[in-house]
């Protein structure tokens, strides 16, 4: 199995939690987002994902883009531990917390976003922040008040599930922005659970061997 990904990529960082957390051998592969105008618009990595984003998982003949289409496969693949729960209305709102991150929060603070806003709109850096930290703050908000609903030690309860897996590279990546994240105690409370999990500190994109 091979992972082509980036050490601080959310995505790849999701998947490489999972696979840590299903104790399944990988085979990293850096694509470096950024060096030479970014390795991820190669034409040997277009031709593995046209997207020109990372985490691909190859796994013998299959191909699979998508962090949360990549992880679903592995967890219908690798049953145990099950990164859902069996019953159908959890499921749904596991599935529904992990879209909240996956889809709303993260990709407006991606990096193609980012630059797009210091590139052709010409934003300042100053003003790429404030829109990362308008965002950020947003969709916090919400998922604070969700989580007050649902946490135990994790996200859903008291076992890890895909929600946890999209929470902990989101709140990296918050970290990293400098943002205030003292309105957030269920967040910061589960985070710090899942940080005590080798599953999720061995995958944090400082472990990894292409950090620069």
């Amino acid at each position: 199995m091979k992972l082509y990904g980036y050490w601080r990529s959310s995505a790849a960082y999701r998947v490489r939690i999972a696979l840590n957390l299903k104790q399944l051998s990988f085979e990293n592969l850096p694509v470096h987002l950024v060096k030479n105008g970014g390795e991820q618009h190669s034409d040997s990595y277009k031709a593995l994902n046209p997207a020109e984003l990372v985490p691909t998982l190859v796994d013998g003949e299959l191909s699979l883009n998508q962090s949360l289409a990549i992880i679903e496969y592995l967890d219908e693949m690798y049953p145990q531990p099950a990164l859902l729960p069996a019953e159908p209305a959890t499921k749904a709102k596991v599935r529904a917390l992990a879209l909240d991150i996956a889809c709303d929060i993260h990709p407006l603070n991606n990096l193609r976003v980012l630059q797009y806003l210091t590139g052709p709109l010409a934003l300042s850096e100053q003003q790429k922040q404030d829109w990362i930290l308008h965002w950020l703050h947003t969709g916090f908000s919400a998922l604070e008040q969700r989580l007050k609903a649902s946490a135990g030690q994790f996200c859903f309860g008291d076992e890890p599930t895909l929600a946890d897996i999209c929470l902990v590279p989101q709140v990296y990546n918050a970290q990293r922005f400098a943002l205030d994240m003292t309105a957030y105690p269920t967040i910061n409370a589960v985070h710090q659970h899942c940080q005590q999990l080798a599953a999720f500190a061995l995958a944090a994109p400082e472990q990894q061997p292409d950090k620069q």
